[in-house]
C-alpha cells in the first residue's frame, strides 16, 4: 500500500509510525474493514481450493488487519489512557464482527477441505499441511458448522466475550493505579532496602511530591509489582505488610471496578459457546487445539507434579515457622500470608548469607543485555547490535535491536521496553509480534519480510543517575520474554501462518522462554553479565555457588502455587457450574485444600486480578507453564549430559536447538520438533531434579 496514506494506522505494511499515532487515529480501522469485507466477499464467489487461489489471498487479508489492529492492542498494553481506551472499545465490536464473519466464511471452510482432498495435497510442505488442518479447526471451533440461529448465539457470546476480557484488564488497572501507601517517618520504612526507598521517592515525586528524597522522604509504595514485591520482602512493620498485602488482593473487587460479577459472566459464557460446539466444558473446548490430549492428562501431569511438592512445601512453612520462632517473632505459630514473603527473605538471607537486593549492584541492565546477547551468539551463533533511532518508539526509554546471522546478515529485530511505567502500562512481563517472517509474491518478485518482535519487562526503573539495577528475578523474567522472541526472530519458516509462534500449540509455547531461564545459572553466562554496576568488579565466586544453593530454596512452594493456579483455572472451566450453588470463592477453597498450605484469607480474591485466565489467551490453559517447564527442563539436561563447560559440544547443540525449537515454529507437532531435537519424548525427571524434589 503507498506510503501516502494519511492515517498512520492505515499504512499496512513496515514498521509501526509510533511517533505519529494518534487515539484518534483508531476510527479509520472501520474503512479498512469495509475494504476486507469487500475483499473478502470478492475471494469467496472466486476462490480456487488451491495455495495460491486460497491461503495466500487470506493471508494477505488476514496480515493488514494485524497489522493496524495489533499496534492498536499493543498501545492498550504499554501506552494505556482514556482517550486510547474509549477509541478501541468503540472499534472492538466491528473487529470481533470481522474475525467472526472471517472465521465462518462457509465458502472458504469448503475451499480448505476441497484443498485438503484434491490434488494439489500431496505436493504441499508440512508447514502448508499444518497450515490448512488448522484453519479447517478453526472454522469448525469459530462456529462455521452451526445452523444461522445459533451462529447468531455464537457471535454474540464472542462479542460480549471480547468486551468483558477489556473490562476485566482495565479494571485491574485502574484498581493497581488506585492505590497508594506514602510513609513519612522512619519507624515507617524499617528494613526496606535502599533500591525500595528511591523508587518510592520517585513514585512520590511523580504523585506531586516534589521535594520528595530516598533518605528523607515521603515514600509512596504501590500495588505495581517492583514496589508491592519487595516490600512485602522487606518491610519489618508487620501492620503495613498486612495494609497492602491486603489491598493486592482485594484488588477490582470494588464499586464500578468489581470484578467479581465478571467473571462470573466470562465463566457462563464460555461454558455455553462450548457447548454450542459440540463439547461438554470449556477446557474441552480449550484443549481441542492444544498438545495436551485431554484435561485427565493434565490432569495427570499435574497430580505428579503435586504430590512430588506436597510434602515440601509443608516442610518449607514449618522451616519457616521454626526460624521465625528462633528470632523471637510473635507470629512465629501463625504466620499469615503477608509474612511469607518476608520471612522467606529473612531464612534465605540467614542459610545463603545474602538477600536478593545485594545481588542488584551486579546486575544492570546494560551489562545483562550483554550478557544475553552473548550467550545468543555462543548458542545460536546470531549477533545482536543496538540500532536506536532507526525505528519510531512509543516512549522513550524503549530501545531498538537488530539481530544478524553468522554472514551478517540483518534477519529479525525487536523492540525493548523494559521498565515499569504503573500509570499507563499494565504489569508483567510479555512477548508480542510486531511483524511476522514471511515470504510473498509481488508481480515477478518475491520479497522476505524479517520478523520483528515486542519485548515488554516491567522492571525497576533506573533512579537518578543509576541504571536499572536488576533483582536476580527481573533478569530471569528478560531471559524467559527474550526465549519467546527467540522463537519468532529465528524462524526460517515463510508461511506467515507457521512462522515464529503462529500455530505453535499453546502448552508448548513456553518451551524456549523456560529453556532460556536455566542458563541464568549456567557460570559462562553468569560470569559474562554480573559485574558490578560502578566498579566493573566480576559477581563475587561466593554469591555464585549462593545462588546456585538458593536455586531450589522454597521450590516445593513455588511449584504448589503453580499447581494451585492450574488446577484452579481448570476446574473453574471443566467442573465448576457458574448457574448451580457452589460459588467461585468455594472452588478456590477447594483446590486450595490440596495445593496451598496456608489456607486462602476470607477476603482473597486474587481471581479479580486473574488476567492470565480472564483476560489473556491462558483460560483452561494455565498449566501450559508447567505441561512446557516438563519439555525445557529436559531440553536444558541435553545440555548438562555434554557438560556445560564443553563449548564445541554445547554450541553444536545449541545450532541444533535453533534449527528445530527455535527455526520450524509451528510447521510440525511440537512433540515432532521436541523428539527432533532430544531424540525422544519428554521426561519428567529433570524438572523435579532442577526443582530439587527428585527424592520425592
Amino acid at each position: 500500500m503507498p506510503s501516502t496514506v494519511a492515517n498512520p494506522l492505515l499504512l499496512g505494511e513496515g514498521l509501526p509510525p509510533f511517533d505519529q499515532i494518534q487515539p484518534q487515529d483508531v476510527a479509520a480501522i472501520a474503512d479498512l474493514l469495509q475494504e476486507l469485507e469487500a475483499e473478502l466477499s470478492q475471494l469467496e464467489e472466486a476462490l480456487q481450493p488451491t495455495w495460491e487461489g486460497l491461503v495466500v489471498p487470506l493471508d494477505q487479508i488476514g496480515e493488514r488487519l494485524r497489522w493496524s489492529w495489533g499496534i492498536v492492542g499493543h498501545l492498550m498494553g504499554v501506552r494505556n489512557s482514556d482517550a486510547l481506551r474509549e477509541a478501541y472499545q468503540a472499534m472492538q465490536p466491528a473487529i470481533v464482527a470481522f474475525y467472526s464473519r472471517f472465521g465462518q466464511s462457509r465458502p472458504i471452510y469448503e475451499g480448505f477441505k476441497a484443498l485438503r482432498e484434491g490434488d494439489q495435497w500431496s505436493l504441499l510442505d508440512a508447514g502448508q499441511k499444518r497450515i490448512v488442518e488448522s484453519a479447517i479447526r478453526e472454522a469448525e471451533l469459530a462456529g462455521v458448522g452451526l445452523p444461522p440461529e445459533q451462529q447468531e448465539r455464537f457471535n454474540a457470546i464472542q462479542m460480549e466475550l471480547a468486551r468483558l476480557s477489556t473490562e476485566f484488564s482495565n479494571h485491574v488497572l485502574d484498581a493497581t493505579k488506585a492505590f497508594s501507601l506514602t510513609l513519612t517517618t522512619p519507624e515507617e520504612i524499617v528494613g526496606l532496602p535502599e533500591s525500595l526507598l528511591a523508587l518510592a521517592a520517585q513514585a512520590a515525586q511523580a504523585a506531586g511530591e516534589t521535594e520528595a528524597t530516598p533518605e528523607a522522604g515521603p515514600w509512596r509504595i504501590t500495588l505495581d509489582f517492583p514496589s508491592f514485591g519487595p516490600f512485602l520482602k522487606y518491610s519489618q512493620r508487620r501492620d503495613l505488610r498486612e495494609q497492602v498485602y491486603r489491598a493486592y488482593i482485594r484488588r477490582a473487587t470494588e464499586g464500578e471496578l468489581d470484578n467479581r460479577p465478571l467473571i462470573q459472566q466470562i465463566l457462563e459464557l464460555r461454558r455455553q459457546k462450548a457447548q454450542l460446539l459440540g463439547f461438554n466444558t470449556y477446557a474441552e473446548l480449550s484443549l481441542a487445539s492444544k498438545m495436551a490430549p485431554s484435561v485427565e492428562a493434565v490432569e495427570g501431569l499435574l497430580e505428579e507434579l503435586r504430590v512430588a511438592s506436597w510434602d515440601a512445601a509443608i516442610a518449607d512453612l514449618e522451616a519457616l515457622k521454626a526460624f521465625a520462632r528462633e528470632q523471637g517473632a510473635p507470629e512465629a505459630d501463625d504466620l499469615k500470608q503477608w509474612d511469607i514473603s518476608f520471612w522467606s527473605e529473612r531464612l534465605r538471607e540467614a542459610k545463603f548469607a545474602f538477600n536478593a537486593e545485594e545481588l542488584r549492584p551486579y546486575f544492570p541492565l546494560p551489562r545483562v543485555l550483554e550478557g544475553l546477547f552473548g550467550l545468543c551468539q555462543r548458542l545460536f551463533g546470531i549477533q545482536i547490535e543496538a540500532a536506536d533511532g532507526q525505528a519510531p518508539i512509543w516512549q522513550s526509554d524503549v530501545r531498538y535491536f537488530q539481530v544478524k546471522n553468522e554472514q551478517g546478515e540483518a534477519i529479525a529485530a525487536f523492540y525493548l521496553d523494559p521498565y515499569s511505567r504503573p500509570a499507563e502500562k499494565r504489569g508483567g512481563a510479555w512477548m508480542d509480534d510486531c511483524l511476522g517472517r514471511a515470504r510473498f509474491q509481488l508481480g515477478d518478485r518475491s520479497i522476505s519480510r524479517n520478523p520483528v518482535a515486542y519485548l515488554i519487562c516491567n522492571q525497576t526503573p533506573p533512579v537518578g543517575e543509576q541504571p536499572s539495577l536488576m533483582t536476580f528475578g527481573e533478569v530471569e523474567t528478560l531471559f524467559h520474554e527474550f526465549g519467546h522472541g527467540l522463537q519468532h526472530m529465528l524462524t526460517t519458516v515463510d508461511h506467515p501462518g507457521c512462522s515464529g509462534i503462529n500455530n505453535v500449540e499453546w502448552d508448548a509455547v513456553e518451551l524456549p522462554s523456560q529453556f532460556m531461564e536455566n542458563w541464568c545459572y549456567d557460570r559462562a553466562t553468569l560470569f559474562g553479565m554480573a559485574r558490578h554496576w560502578q566498579t566493573g568488579e566480576p559477581l563475587p565466586e561466593a554469591y555464585y555457588e549462593k545462588l546456585l544453593a538458593a536455586r531450589t530454596f522454597m521450590a516445593g512452594s513455588g511449584m504448589l502455587r503453580q499447581i494451585n493456579f492450574s488446577l484452579l483455572d481448570l476446574e473453574l472451566h471443566h467442573r465448576f457450574d457458574p448457574q448451580g450453588t457452589e460459588t467461585v470463592e468455594a472452588v478456590r477453597d477447594r483446590i486450595a485444600a490440596k495445593t496451598s498450605v496456608l489456607a486462602p484469607l476470607p477476603d482473597d480474591a486474587f481471581l479479580c486480578s486473574f488476567g492470565h485466565i480472564f483476560a489473556g489467551g491462558y483460560a483452561a490453559g494455565y498449566y501450559s507453564y508447567k505441561w512446557a517447564e516438563v519439555l525445557s527442563a529436559d531440553a536444558f539436561s541435553a545440555f548438562e549430559e555434554v557438560d556445560l563447560s564443553n563449548e564445541a559440544a554445547v554450541q553444536s547443540l545449541g545450532r541444533r536447538f535453533r534449527d528445530t525449537v527455535l527455526a520450524q515454529g509451528g510447521s510440525q507437532h511440537p512433540l515432532t520438533v521436541f523428539v527432533d531435537f532430544r531424540g525422544r519424548e519428554p521426561a519428567t525427571e529433570p524438572l523435579l531434579r532442577h526443582s530439587g524434589l527428585q527424592a520425592a
